[in-house]
């Protein structure tokens, strides 16, 4: 039988709890598991690193929801990130990553893998034909963001699959901001996608997780093998509390996406805003491709504030019911100056953020209430 989104999200890897019936599975919090004979371990499990149930039950989650064979948890989204690369790239290849990447994720090709031989070039994923420039014989890799961290750029998913498969690369995508609930890149012909679980997956600030989820059993055998062998594995409770978030997924990202499109509109029509940016309004460049493959837009909006960078970060200082913190995809409404807080580590790099915009993760508090917030903090 096939079943909806909502329904894998609280079933998928999360039968009752064979020996006590019990209804939220177990939280195995153990380093190392009693074996039945020398190489008999019981039901595989040997050691904790390699394999644990409350892991395990997480991974057959993502993997339902992303419509995947394989599922990984991670410590972080940035340790999920590391074992793809060092998993499919080695020194002498390269990359081809967003123009307005994650400040992270451009540290991590730009201060870390660089320096283990890999190059990679900074291309706009909005613009397959960018993409295809940037590609050499060397390319491994077509990394993308969609919508992209933190101006909101959207990559045709479907479009640059092509391209990867004909310059026999693979597309990886990252889909925090989207979330499974709202977008899908594995049916758009993706071979991996990444998330930090941190944010919309957990959706309430109380963990750090990352996942990796693929289609090809033979992809996510060399990753699983990569996992263990790096050792950045999720938690068992740090899994167990990402898996009780992800069975309101579903919900909670409809209020998100209720409350950022009200948001967007507002400040679309501010005098004190120069630019939005979020997929949802009509003038959003990519907004007619986020629509093929999107749900919905989403719970992340950008602005560009109309006095500049001092402006920005009085808005920023000024906002109360919007906490002030990095970080985004919780229930609570947050707001930052990704110039100096995110994509701090991307200044001077052509990866640089504006220094007039500010970066809104809407929560699912009552619009109205965060609407009067923002017209305040606009000053």
């Amino acid at each position: 039988m096939t079943y909806g989104f909502e329904t894998l999200a609280i079933h998928a890897g999360q039968e009752p709890e064979a020996r006590t019936g019990a209804v939220i599975p177990p939280i195995f919090q153990t380093s190392t598991f009693a074996q039945d004979a020398v190489g008999a371990p019981r039901e595989g499990y040997e050691y904790a690193r390699s394999g644990n149930p409350t892991r395990d039950a997480l991974q057959e989650c993502l993997a339902a929801l992303e419509g995947g064979r394989r599922g990984l948890a991670f410590a972080s989204g940035l340790a999920a990130e590391d074992t793809v690369v060092r998993t499919v790239c080695r020194p002498g290849d390269h990359v081809v990553i967003p123009d307005d990447a994650y400040g992270g994720t451009y540290r991590l090709f730009a201060k870390v893998a660089e320096r283990w031989g890999l190059s990679w070039t900074a291309a706009r994923i909005s613009d397959v034909d960018a993409v295809r420039q940037a590609v050499t014989d060397q390319t491994k890799i077509i990394w993308v963001e969609t919508p992209t961290n933190p101006l909101l750029n959207i990559a045709d998913i479907a479009g640059l699959a092509g391209l990867a498969r004909e310059k026999r690369a693979l597309l990886v995508v990252d889909n925090t901001f989207a979330s499974p609930y709202l977008q899908q890149p594995l049916a758009l012909g993706a071979d991996v996608v990444v998330h930090s679980t941190t944010k919309y997956v957990g959706g309430h600030s109380d963990v750090i997780g990352g996942a990796l989820v693929v289609a090809d059993p033979g992809l996510g055998d060399e990753l699983k093998f990569h996992q263990n062998a790096m050792g950045a594995i999720a938690g068992p409770f740090d899994a167990w509390l990402t898996m009780r978030g992800v069975r309101t997924l579903g919900v909670r990202m409809d209020r998100h996406c209720d409350n950022a499109e009200r948001i967007a509109a507002y400040l679309h029509s501010h005098p004190k805003v120069r630019r939005v940016y979020y997929p949802g309004l009509p003038e959003h460049p990519g907004h007619e491709t986020a629509a093929k493959q999107m749900r919905r837009f989403g719970g992340m909006v950008s602005f560009a504030a109309a006095g500049g960078e001092q402006h920005a970060v009085e808005i920023c200082n000024r906002a109360k019911l919007f906490t002030l913190a990095e970080s985004l995809g919780g229930v609570e409404s947050l707001i930052e100056h990704p110039g100096q807080m995110t994509h701090a580590s991307a200044a001077g790099s052509p990866l640089e953020v504006p220094s007039d915009l500010v970066r809104l993760s809407v929560g699912i508090e009552t619009a109205d209430d965060l609407l009067a917030d923002l017209e305040q903090a606009l000053g």
